[in-house]
Order: C-alpha cells, then structure tokens, then sequence
C-alpha cells in the first residue's frame, strides 16, 4: 500500500507485545478490507494502514503520526511515531520515561552535541576542545554558528573545511530535527538555522505555559542568599538605596523563577557606636522605658541624627555621656536597650513604606543579630593561626591579589579597645549563611566603592575554611545616581534626595503627563487612572536604572524615563498594553491550544527572538546584569511592530493564519509581562 509522505520523527516507542496483544491479535484476524473498516475503533479516529506486516497508523487531527508496527508474534512491538514535534519517548513493559522535548537551551545542548561529534571524528585529541558555538551575526546565516574547525586547524593540521566537513558528517544526523542542514561558510565556519518546525513547536509551548512560557525550572535548584538594600537605622532611606534595592530585587525575583530557593536579606546598620550619641540625645528629651513609639515623636528622623551629632561635634560632655551609652547598650541595659529598640522601630516603619511602594519585600537581618556571634569568629580565626597582633588590635595579614611582592595589607578584625567592626560582621554573615543556612550561593548588592572591602573579607572567609568549593560569594557592584549634569545628585539646598521624595515626584509627573492627555481626548480622569499613574511613574524609576549596565554611573532624568518612546519604562507598558488589546478585539480567535505556522519573514524574525527567553534568563542569572532583560524586551517590541506592520492578524488572508498570528501576538505579550514582573514592573491594560 502507498504511503503518504513521512514527517520528521518524534521519537521512539518500545512496548511489549503481551501489553498490546489482544487489540493486535483482534487487528490481524481481520481480512484487509476488514481491518481497514475496524481502523476507526481501534485507533479512536485515527486512519489505520497495513503494508505487509507492518501497522500504520496516521492521526491527522494535529500534527502528522505516522507509526509502523512490525508485528512478529511473541516478540517486543516497536512503534516509530513521526511528527514535526522532535524528541523521544520510550516504554518497556508499561514503564513510561519522559518523552525527550525539544532542546530549550539550545546553545548548551548544541555545544554537547558539537563536542561529542569532534570526538567520534578526530578521537580524544579533541575532548577538551571549544565548540565555539555563538548566535549568528545576522539573520541570513541562521541562527547560530560553530567556529570549532577554525580554532582547530593547527592542532589537527589540516585546513579548517575539511575539518568542518568531517564535523558535519557526525553532527548532521544527531540534530537534525531541530536544524536545516548545516552550511559551511568561507574558510570553515557551520551556519546553523532553525527548522520551522522546531520554531513552531517551541512557540506552541510557550502558548500553552502563559506563566512560565515553557521555560524550565533548575534541575539542580540552590539556597541563594541575596543581601542588598541595607539602609541605617535613624537615618532616612536616600537615593544611593535605590540601585541596591532595585538591582537586589530584580536578582531575587528573577532566581525565584528559575526555581531556586532565595533568601532575601536586608543587612540594616542597626548597632554600633552612633547608637550612643542617638540614645543619649533621645533620654535627653525625655525619654523612658514605659515610653512607645507612639508616645515620643521623634519628627523626621534624619533631622533627629543630625541634631544628635551637631551635639556629639560640638559639646565634650556630650561625647563621653554617648561613649557610657554605647557600654550600657552592649551591657543590655534596660532602658537603653528600649531607646535602641524605639528608634528601630521608628527606622522600619519609614523603610516599609518604600519598600511597599517600590512592592520589594526584605527579610530584616541587621548587624544587630550578628553580635552574639562575633566573639566565635575571632575564636575560629585564632584557631586557623590568622588572627594576629598589630599595634595592639587584632588582624589578618591578606596578601595582594595583583601583587604579590608587596606586603600583606592588614585586615582589622577587632580594635585596640576590644570593639568589633563591620568588617567582623560580614564574616560572622558569611559564616552563618553557609553553616546555618546551607547557602550554596551568596550575593552582595551594594556601591563599587564596597569592591575592596567585599574582596578581603571573602578572602578571610575562604582562609578560615568558612567557604566549601562550592559555594560561590559574589560581589555585585553599581556605579552612582548622578544628577542631569554629571554631578552628584542632589537638591537645590545641596542636600542628598530622598528615596520617598524622588519617588513621589516620578508619580506626580507621571499623574500630570496622563491627566493631560486624558483631557485632550475629552476623557474622564478616573481612581483607575491614578493608579496606572502610580505604576508608570514608579516603573519609570526602576525602568530607568535597571536598563543601565549597573556598573555604570547613570544620570538621573524624569523627562527621559518617562517619555514614551524609547527604551524606557512608559513605552515598554504601553507595548503591552497594544498588544493586549489586539489580544481582547480578535476574541476567539485566540486559543491556547493554537497552530503556529510562520511564513512572513517578520513572523520568523519575531519568533526567533522569543526563543532565545530561556537562555536570556539562565544568562543573566549566571552575570547578575539586568540591564540585559531590557535590551531582549525593547528588542522584542521592535520585532513586533514589524511583524504587525508586515503581517495582517484580523484581516489574515486565511483562518490559520489568522490563528497563528493571533497566537504569536498571545506569546509576546506574555513575555513582555513576564520579564517585565522579573523587572518588578506590574503591566496595564491602558496607558
């Protein structure tokens, strides 16, 4: 009998004919014509063909199947399923393993591929060779390229095409369902590009998976302990908050997709010596232990400090009462201890209604909850002979890491008079997060002007053994907020902004710009468009910071961060927002169980963008630069609106094609929602 056509293989099916025997023994007691009539029951709709022995079965309801079953009695049954979705699915005796998707990370399942293919053609000389696989520099090449025969031609002593070839001839086969063939370009690069189909499938996937897009949790998730943001205590949160805050944020929502176990710490500065001066002018005013919060009013705050250091500079007397504070205060003193516990408190209370505006959420663990344990790492360090005498306080020797010539540089640990410093907190930190919280992973988001410090004290760390191989301790540097011209960001008064004010000022602007145009179109100012104010004017302030390489200084402007065009917050909410009402007008028409077939060049150019999402977010999880999600997602928008003016979606020439753009424009706007919740940017349906 004739068979149609074989689509691409999807995999592999082993079963044991004991398993299927009656449905099979029924099938072959039948005459021709009379299995052809039975080919409805037995394969629930689905055509059924017989050619010698062998059973074909070809569901076309979806993709093509197409199935041969060689039906030797009393031996194993092997279906071979075709269709356009590659992968592979075996079963053995009604144990069923998971079918083998399409390749998500492809670069990574690319490189194995090319590695394993340079050592069936050239052997072990080339285990440990570069596959140099890197995306393709222009869409006519493909979508990825291999440079390894180049970077092997030395070696193997032949000319960079023949090795390409000899490559070619055992990688072919093993991706060809998610590959064209492979072409070999100019002296011996491989262009590789994306199979339709495998484009198609991928999409159809993400269509399916609105909250993830078809992007995989980790296989091998990880305790991650993130500690940014960090402000005083009694001091009032200002602008140089922002970037730890927003960055650390980002960081911690975009590890929490990937699946990892993230632990949000915000390492406030609520001990040490200033607490004596801010005490002691707090009793001065009157304060007692039976006192509340509620009852005293400190007013703002960061007035209060400064009155109580104008005191601390200017009066002697003043100064030894706060140095008496200081010791009744680490003494555990009662009504010192309220001072400290009411000024904390006042401090949170300030800190929470940032961080409920900027919708960040911290787990407070300050230096406070450290000092018990400040008094073992000194042990721990003696123990491991690095902790020495200078100068009557106790150090670590630490040696250059450019430099080794030049002499150690001291690590203070403890001073003369026995105190402990910040420095000793943070190894106390280091060394509870992996002995007690089992951290595999531990990120710190604070000014490059921190890098020095964070340096030696993760040297400490390692010295004292604190640090297993695999753990990683990572310092995440961010460059300044300046002001429009260059210079430190200030107000007029020369004084430094608040957090609170400049965050208000972004939504007041915001509210002003929409309440313009809501007029100018003769609308009705609403409580709905306050609020989408709120969010544009927010995500503007973190739009704008986290689209910067954080290692950058960045110029701080309401008039380029709220503009509506550009890379900015306001034009990437607005795309959304166009492409969700496409979404709502074409109705029906948008399924999540969708065809897609891409023809149009602008649909291809826009689909290959959306594939590289997962690979994008285990990138940037590994760099810890967000400003690379606002590169995919304003490119994003830029391919979209070239696919909608090339390609009508209502007015599609037929039903499917109407379909599967109405689908594509589905996948788009879910992933511009959700890089944009990695961003900590809520979406809106109007702008």
């Amino acid at each position: 009998h004739k068979m149609p056509m074989r689509p691409p293989v999807l995999g592999r099916l082993n079963v044991k004919a004991s398993l299927l025997r009656p449905a099979v023994m029924f099938v072959c007691s039948l005459t021709f014509a009379e299995r052809q009539a039975q080919a409805s029951a037995f394969t629930m709709g689905a055509p059924l063909y017989f050619a010698g022995s062998a059973l074909h079965v070809c569901n076309f309801h979806r993709a093509p199947v197409m199935g041969s079953a060689w039906l030797n009695r009393g031996s194993p049954l092997s279906l071979r399923l075709r269709s356009k979705l590659p992968g592979r699915m075996q079963m053995s005796g009604g144990a069923v393993a998971e079918p083998e998707a399409p390749p998500v990370y492809v670069r990574k399942w690319l490189e194995k591929e090319v590695k394993e293919a340079l050592q069936r053609a050239f052997g072990d000389e080339t285990a440990d060779a570069n596959p140099m696989i890197t995306a393709a520099t222009k869409p006519e090449f493909g979508d990825y390229q291999c440079n390894a025969a180049m970077g092997l031609s030395k070696q193997l002593k032949s000319k960079p095409r023949d090795i390409a070839e000899k490559l070619l001839a055992e990688l072919a086969p093993k991706i060809e369902s998610t590959f064209e063939a492979p072409e070999i370009a100019g002296p011996g690069f491989i262009n590789l590009k994306f199979k339709s189909d495998f484009i198609s499938s991928r999409l159809e996937q993400m269509l399916q998976d609105e909250e993830r897009l078809a992007v995989p949790p980790a296989s091998k998730p990880q305790r991650i302990v993130i500690d940014f943001s960090s402000p005083n205590i009694a001091k009032e949160m200002h602008v140089g908050h922002l970037r730890s805050t927003i960055i650390g944020d980002c960081l911690a929502r975009l590890a929490e997709f990937q699946g990892h176990d993230v632990l949000r710490l915000n390492h406030v500065g609520d001990w040490g010596t200033q607490f004596g001066m801010l005490i002691t002018h707090l009793k001065d005013q009157g304060f007692t232990a039976d006192k509340g919060l509620q009852d005293l009013a400190i007013g703002d705050l960061v007035d209060f400090y400064r009155e109580a250091k104008k005191r601390f500079d200017e009066s002697e007397e003043f100064q030894d009462k706060s140095r008496k504070e200081v010791v009744k205060l680490q003494a555990g003193d009662e009504v010192s201890l309220a001072g400290w516990k009411l000024l904390c408190e006042a401090s949170r209370k300030e800190f929470q209604t940032i961080y409920d505006t900027l919708e960040v959420s911290l787990e407070e663990r300050g230096e406070s909850f450290y000092n018990p344990l400040l008094a073992d790492v000194c042990e721990d360090l003696s123990k491991a002979k690095l902790l020495e005498e200078s100068e009557g306080a106790q150090v670590v020797f630490l040696e250059n890491p450019t430099n080794k010539d030049k002499d150690k540089t001291p690590f203070l640990i403890r001073k003369t008079d026995g105190g402990f410093l910040y420095s000793t907190t943070d190894l106390a930190a280091i060394r509870h997060r992996v002995g007690t919280e089992k951290a595999e992973r531990i990120i710190y988001v604070t000014d490059a002007g921190q890098a020095s410090h964070f340096s030696q004290v993760f040297q400490v760390a390692q010295l004292a053994g604190w640090v297993p191989e695999t753990l990683k301790l990572e310092h995440v540097p961010f460059g300044l907020v300046q002001g429009e011209d260059g210079k430190k960001f200030k107000t007029r008064s020369g004084e430094t902004v608040k957090l609170k004010d400049l965050l208000d000022e972004a939504v007041r602007i915001a509210m002003e710009d929409m309440k313009g145009r809501v007029e100018e179109e003769g609308g009705k100012w609403t409580d709905a468009n306050e609020e989408t104010a709120k969010v544009v004017g927010i995500a503007a302030v973190k739009y704008a910071d986290l689209s910067m390489n954080r290692e950058s200084n960045y110029r701080f402007s309401y008039k380029k961060m709220l503009s509506l065009s550009g890379n900015t917050a306001p034009y990437m909410l607005y795309a959304f927002a166009r492409i969700n009402g496409i979404r709502n007008k074409l109705g029906e028409a948008v399924k999540p169980d969708s065809s897609i077939a891409l023809a149009h060049p602008s649909e291809l150019l826009l689909a290959r963008h959306l594939l590289t999402l997962p690979e994008l977010l285990q990138e940037v999880e590994g760099s810890l630069y967000p400003n690379r999600l606002c590169d995919f997602i304003f490119e994003l928008s830029q391919r979209f609106n070239q696919f909608y003016e090339n390609c009508p979606v209502a007015k599609a020439p037929t039903e499917a094609e109407k379909e599967s753009r109405a689908a594509l424009c589905v996948v788009t706007a879910n992933t511009l929602k959700l890089v944009l919740g990695l961003l900590g940017i809520p979406t809106v349906e109007r702008l």
